[in-house]
């Protein structure tokens, strides 16, 4: 069992193999505070999570959610990625409303987009 002691937190990973670009993706368009630029990551603040983008030679991104973010106004969150040239993903086996957002059987509202390494990311509202 792992230690539940003040200290002990998660850290979120991710690839990519165009690291320039991803540093503008998750800073400049997701606005997350870049921590480190190291020869083998990019290590950002994810909102008091460390997400750690690992530098590869090669990615090959997963059909499903990689990284999630909860939000409280997912629409609002929305128009914040768009007005940051990032696209909604649509995906046909989810009926989706005119913003690109399912509303799941628990309530949540959830909407994806991807990353330039093509990893799947999602906004969720609860």
């Amino acid at each position: 069992m792992l230690p539940s002691t003040p200290g002990t937190k998660v850290v979120a990973f991710t690839a990519t193999a165009r690291p320039s670009e991803a540093l503008a993706f998750y800073r400049d368009k997701l606005g997350l505070a870049l921590l480190e630029d190291s020869p083998f990551a990019l290590v950002f603040d994810a909102f008091g999570t460390t997400l750690r983008v690992q530098k590869t030679g090669s990615v090959t991104p997963h059909p499903y959610t990689s990284l999630g973010f909860d939000v409280p106004d997912v629409e609002a969150a929305i128009r914040g990625l768009r007005r940051a040239g990032v696209e909604i993903l649509r995906f046909s086996q989810f009926a989706l409303d005119a913003h690109g957002i399912w509303t799941a059987p628990s309530g949540a509202r959830v909407c994806w987009f991807a990353d330039p390494d093509g990893n799947v990311l999602s906004l969720s509202q609860r």
